[in-house]
């Protein structure tokens, strides 16, 4: 039997400048915020920043932030 666990997106509640919608990207994918968020400014710049802002926008209402009871994945110098 192979037992698979299914990850969800959600809005950080950590890892957050604004509504912590990049954070909780970066938390689904496993990379590093700052990434993210550098992504999104470049191709919200240079491609066109209305429909950047309105798709942010969307997925603040879309995704939903991280449940309070679920345990928040943080290196410390204790898993290195």
């Amino acid at each position: 039997m192979i037992l698979v666990m299914k990850k969800k997106l959600y809005r950080s509640r950590v890892d957050r400048v604004f509504a912590g919608l990049c954070g909780g990207v970066a938390e689904y994918f496993d990379v590093d915020s700052s990434l993210i968020r550098i992504f999104y400014l470049f191709i919200t710049i240079f491609g066109a920043v209305i429909p950047g802002l309105l798709v942010y926008l969307l997925g603040i209402l879309v995704v939903p932030a991280k449940p309070l009871g679920e345990r928040v994945h943080e290196h410390t110098t204790q898993d290195l």
